[in-house]
C-alpha cells in the first residue's frame, strides 16, 4: 500500500513526539524487530531527561499530538488485548484536558446552532469552566416563560473538530490496513476493526444530541434510585453542536476535605458509587462508562450526581446474566457453576472441558478468598477471568472489556473514599436481587411469557409468509418453464466482461511469449 504524503508526515510527527516525551524509550530494543532497533536507540537519545513516570509520558505525548490521539489513548486503555495490560493501565490515567477555544468562538457556534443571537438563547453566557478534546463547558443562565431563572451547563463542540477527527481517523485506518498487510500479529489483533470501532464511538460523541439522549435514558432508568441524580436536559437549547443541561451545585468526589467539611459520610458515598454502577450495569444494561472523580459530585441532599454522558456502555441480557452469575459464583465459591455460565453464554467453545475450565477458575478464586474482603478487587477478578478465558479460545468481548475498565475506575473512586470498603458485601445485595428477579421463579415466568408472545406473533405472520412463498414459487416457475432467460442488458454486460477477460488473457500470453523469446535469444 502506498501511503499518502499527509499520512507519512503525521506518522513522522507522531514518532518524534513519542520519542521526545520518552514513550519509545519504554520499549526495549532487544524485544523489537531488528529493523526497528536503530530507531529506538535514536529515540532514547532525543528523549527528555525529565520525562517522568510511564503514565506521565503517555499523557504528555498524546496531549501534544492533539484531541484524536487523546481519544485513541483513552480507547486503547479499554483494549488490553491490543496494547497489553501494562500499557492499558498506563493509559487509564490519561486526562482528557485541552486548552479552551475561547468565549468568542463559543458564542458564534451557539448563534449558528440556533440561528439567533446568543443573548436570545441564554440570559447569561459565562466563560468556559472546563475544556476537553471534544468540547468545552460554559456556565450560563436561562429565563423560563414564567420568569423563573435557572443556572445551566452548556457544552459546546470544538470548532472544526469533526473535520479534524475525520482526517485523523482516515490516517489511522490506512496505517492499520498497512500493518495488517505487513504483520501477522496486526492481522490477529484486527487493527482495522479496532480503528472502526473507535471511529464509531467518536462519531457518536461528536453529536451532542446523542449525549442528550443518553442523559435522558439514564435518568429514566434511575428515576427511583434516591441516592442518584442525573441532570435534566434542556432540549430547547440543545443541538448537534450544543448541549444544555441542569447545572450541578455540588462537591467533586476528588475533594474529600470539602466533603467531610460539608458533613457527608464518605463510607456511605463509597457504597452509593459502587452500588449505583452495578445497578446501571446489571439491572438496566446501560451504564456510565466514564465515572472518574471529575464527573461525579455530591449535591446538598447527599445524592451522587453524574455528568458527562458522552461515553456509555451497554450489556445485553446474556452479558448481564453472565456478570451476575460469575460474581455470585465467586461469592459462594461455586466454581463449577461459574464455569458452566461461560459455556452457556457461548463465550468458551464447546470442545473444551467444563471441568478443566472450572479448575482454572478455582485457581483464580481460591487465592481471593484467602484475603481480607477489603483487599479483593472485582475489577482485578474480571481481568484475571478474561486472561484465563483467552487460554480457552474465548473471543474478545469489547462490552466486557469496557465494563472491566469502568469497574477499575469505580473501584478506585470508592476505595479513595473508604479504603476498607468490602466490595463483595457491597455488591452482594445488587447481585442477589438481580438473580432473584431474573433467574428465580418470577424471572422464569416472565421469560416464558415473552416466549409465548413471540410464538403468538410468529403465528400471526404465518399466513402472510405462506402467501409470499407461494408468490415467489410461482414467479420462479414462470421464469424457468422455457429455460432461464437473461435480459439484453445482462447479456451485454456479460459480453463486455468476457471481452475484457479475453483481452487481458491474450495480453498475458504475449508477455509470456516475448519473455520466452528473450530468454532463448540470450
Amino acid at each position: 500500500m502506498i501511503f499518502l504524503v499527509a499520512d507519512a508526515a503525521r506518522l513522522l510527527r507522531a514518532g518524534y513526539v513519542l520519542a521526545r516525551e520518552g514513550v519509545l524509550s519504554l520499549v526495549s530494543p532487544a524485544a523489537a524487530p531488528p529493523l526497528a532497533r536503530p530507531a529506538l536507540r535514536i529515540a532514547r537519545l532525543i528523549a527528555r531527561r525529565d520525562a517522568g513516570s510511564r503514565s506521565a509520558r503517555f499523557s504528555a505525548a498524546l496531549s501534544r499530538l492533539g484531541p484524536s490521539y487523546v481519544k485513541l489513548g483513552q480507547f486503547l486503555a479499554t483494549r488490553p488485548d491490543v496494547v497489553g495490560p501494562t500499557v492499558a493501565r498506563d493509559l487509564e490515567v490519561l486526562q482528557d484536558r485541552m486548552p479552551a477555544f475561547g468565549q468568542k468562538l463559543a458564542e458564534e457556534i451557539v448563534t449558528d446552532a440556533f440561528e439567533r443571537p446568543v443573548g436570545e438563547v441564554f440570559a447569561v453566557f459565562g466563560p468556559p469552566v472546563a475544556a476537553a478534546s471534544i468540547a468545552e463547558v460554559h456556565k450560563a443562565e436561562v429565563v423560563d416563560p414564567d420568569g423563573t431563572r435557572r443556572t445551566v451547563a452548556v457544552k459546546v463542540l470544538r470548532p472544526g473538530i469533526s473535520r479534524r477527527f475525520t482526517s485523523d481517523m482516515a490516517s489511522f485506518r490506512r496505517l492499520a490496513a498497512f500493518a495488517e498487510t505487513t504483520f501477522a500479529e496486526a492481522r490477529r489483533l484486527r487493527l482495522t476493526s479496532v480503528v472502526d470501532t473507535m471511529a464509531r464511538s467518536v462519531a457518536m460523541e461528536m453529536d451532542l444530541r446523542l449525549e442528550a439522549a443518553a442523559y435522558t435514558e439514564l435518568a429514566e432508568n434511575t428515576r427511583e434510585d434516591l441516592d442518584l441524580h442525573v441532570p435534566q436536559v434542556d432540549w430547547d437549547r440543545s443541538s448537534r453542536e450544543v448541549l444544555t443541561t441542569e447545572w450541578i451545585d455540588g462537591i467533586k468526589l476528588s475533594d474529600k476535605a470539602a466533603l467531610v467539611a460539608a458533613g457527608h459520610d464518605l463510607k456511605n458515598i463509597a457504597r452509593i458509587v459502587m452500588q449505583s454502577f452495578l445497578q446501571q450495569a446489571m439491572r438496566d444494561g446501560f451504564f456510565h462508562a466514564d465515572m472518574h472523580p471529575g464527573n461525579l459530585f455530591v449535591d446538598a441532599k447527599g445524592r451522587l450526581a453524574v455528568v458527562d454522558c458522552g461515553i456509555m456502555g451497554r450489556l445485553g441480557l446474556k452479558e448481564r446474566r453472565f456478570l451476575a452469575e460469575i460474581l455470585y459464583g465467586f461469592i459462594t465459591r461455586n466454581w463449577r457453576r461459574t464455569a458452566e455460565v461461560h459455556f452457556e453464554a457461548g463465550y468458551v467453545p464447546l470442545h473444551h472441558s467444563v471441568d478443566d475450565f472450572a479448575l482454572a477458575i478455582r485457581a483464580i478464586g481460591e487465592p481471593i478468598h484467602s484475603r481480607r474482603a477489603d483487599q479483593i478487587s472485582m475489577a482485578r477478578l474480571l481481568a484475571l477471568l478474561l486472561e484465563v478465558t483467552a487460554l480457552f479460545d474465548m473471543q474478545t468481548r469489547p462490552e466486557l472489556l469496557l465494563l472491566q475498565k469502568t469497574m477499575v475506575v469505580v473501584e478506585g473512586v470508592a476505595r479513595s473514599l473508604d479504603p476498607q470498603l468490602d466490595m463483595w458485601s457491597t455488591a452482594a445485595p445488587v447481585v442477589e436481587n438481580w438473580i432473584a428477579r431474573n433467574l428465580g421463579p418470577v424471572g422464569q415466568l416472565q421469560r416464558a411469557g415473552v416466549g409465548l408472545g413471540e410464538v403468538g406473533h410468529f403465528a400471526t405472520e404465518v399466513p402472510a409468509l405462506l402467501t409470499r412463498t407461494a408468490r415467489v414459487m410461482s414467479q420462479l416457475d414462470d421464469a424457468t418453464r422455457d429455460g432461464i432467460h437473461l435480459s439484453p442488458s445482462s447479456l451485454e454486460g456479460i459480453g463486455r466482461a468476457e471481452a475484457r477477460g479475453a483481452f487481458w488473457g491474450n495480453a498475458a500470453l504475449w508477455v509470456i511469449a516475448l519473455a520466452l523469446v528473450g530468454l532463448w535469444l540470450r
